[in-house]
């Protein structure tokens, strides 16, 4: 079975007995799974709509349980390190079973076949496992009766795309909302990156970029939760902070966390501080060594002149200032959406178009030498899509109008095909395979999809 376009008739559907798994949580092996299919307790779900929020993997499994929102305390959370190294113990998550004839219990990853789908806009999440001739499934929601009537009428006050925009455009801009209302504390504005041990937790980088997303989509009131919350965090601390807003030790502060709230400040209405942050000689997005990133500057209000000064090689804008070598970098898109610089424009085009040309089908990674692997990264290619989209509605001329919309159109299909059958876009996606290859939904990939499709598809002015 090839997971990526699993199609399993529902049938008749049986009560299913969930537990905690008898297994032991030294067992140095995790179960095998199905051909085709994440292997089992890695998270490839969210449910959840802002306050107890549950990962769930590909058989219906909690892998990850927090409460009272998607930053508090772990009821559950499967070690992300022991998923990559494939050595986890079925004791350390809430397994879903079937019961069969004869007494047996067997977790949906023995079924012959699974299947998963949300019920149709919402948070509320069905697994069905085939066991011959019987299908159990297993529902998995965080609130009560009154969850799927909630998650749709959050949803139904969304702006509308334009009437044109395609069927998939639609599917992908209401599961992206759905994703960021899961992995949004509904009380204090705290955003997750993901629901998984060490990505539950705040970048003020990625919340600023929902914020953002958010109120262009016209949840103002969820964005400006948003923005008090990271408002009243210590920039400076650390790159991630938890739920109370305390910083997370580890990883030192990023160059662009001041430039991403300012932006997230002024996308919600509310008066934001002038530009002017300091950029040099701290992390970037990829939070490696400390440097003078292309990011960082853009974020941090540098001039157009001083960014073209520092980073323009051969008509393109590098990653490393004064160093041609070090490759282009999908954030020059940020040059164009939110923190526009005009002047900039022509490089930028130059410096995406080349990086769309090398997309693998999946997607691209961040940045020309990114020494991370092959392995596409969907936050890079929504937002290189956001930019272009957005490139493409300043040109003058349509025909080169036409080129920037349709690499962007590109980058979008490379999404779609990244996207799991949930239509969740993981960090990254196994680049020969397309299974996620890490954490799944991630919150900043959603809202930069939401931001991308707003911008091919804007609704039509009356």
């Amino acid at each position: 079975m090839t997971w990526a376009r699993a199609g399993i008739a529902l049938g008749a559907v049986a009560l299913v007995a969930v537990a905690l798994s008898g297994g032991h949580r030294d067992d140095p092996r995790t179960p095998a799974g199905q051909a085709g299919v994440p292997p089992p307790l890695f998270g490839v779900a969210v449910v959840g709509g802002g306050g107890r929020t549950s990962a769930v993997d590909a058989y219906g499994d909690i892998v990850d349980l927090r409460a009272p929102g998607p930053a508090g305390r772990p009821l559950v959370a499967v070690s992300a390190k022991r998923q990559a190294a494939g050595s986890v113990s079925p004791a350390e998550a809430i397994v879903a079973r079937a019961q069969l004839g004869g007494g047996r219990t067997l977790p949906f990853w023995r079924a012959d076949s699974v299947r998963q789908r949300y019920v149709p806009g919402t948070n509320v999440l069905k697994t069905t496992a085939r066991f011959g001739d019987r299908r159990v499934t297993v529902v998995r929601r965080a609130g009560g009766s009154g969850e799927v009537q909630a998650d749709r009428r959050w949803l139904s006050r969304a702006r509308p795309l334009d009437p044109g925009a395609p069927s998939w455009a639609r599917a992908m801009y209401r599961r992206s909302l759905l994703v960021l209302r899961a992995l949004t504390d509904r009380r204090s504005g705290a955003v997750v990156a993901g629901a998984r041990d060490g990505w539950a937790y705040v970048w003020p980088r990625d919340a600023g970029a929902v914020a953002i997303a958010l109120a262009s989509a016209g949840y103002r009131s969820e964005a400006r939760r948003i923005v008090r919350f990271l408002s009243g965090l210590d920039l400076g601390a650390a790159a991630r902070f938890d739920g109370t807003g305390a910083p997370v030790a580890g990883r030192n502060a990023q160059g662009d966390a001041e430039g991403w709230v300012a932006a997230a400040v002024r996308a919600t209405g509310l008066p934001a501080r002038r530009p002017g942050y300091a950029w040099r000689d701290r992390a970037d997005y990829q939070e490696g060594d400390a440097g003078d990133y292309l990011g960082n500057a853009i974020a941090s209000g540098l001039s157009s002149r001083r960014i073209d000064s520092a980073f323009e090689s051969d008509g393109e804008l590098v990653r490393i200032a004064d160093d041609p070598g070090s490759g282009r970098d999908s954030t020059a898109a940020w040059a164009v959406r939110p923190f526009p610089h005009p002047a900039l424009f022509p490089a930028i085009q130059r410096t995406l178009m080349r990086l769309a040309l090398g997309s693998d089908r999946f997607g691209i990674v961040p940045s020309q030498n990114w020494h991370g692997g092959e392995d596409p990264w969907t936050a890079p290619t929504a937002w290189t899509a956001w930019g272009l989209a957005a490139l493409a509605r300043t040109r003058g001329d349509a025909r080169q109008a036409h080129g920037d919309r349709s690499a962007a159109l590109g980058l979008m299909a490379d999404l779609r095909r990244a996207a799991t059958p949930l239509g969740l876009l993981p960090e990254r996606v196994d680049a020969h395979t397309g299974l996620p290859a890490s954490t799944t939904p991630l919150a900043w990939s959603h809202a930069f999809a939401i931001l991308a499709i707003r911008e091919l598809w804007p609704p039509r002015r009356r």
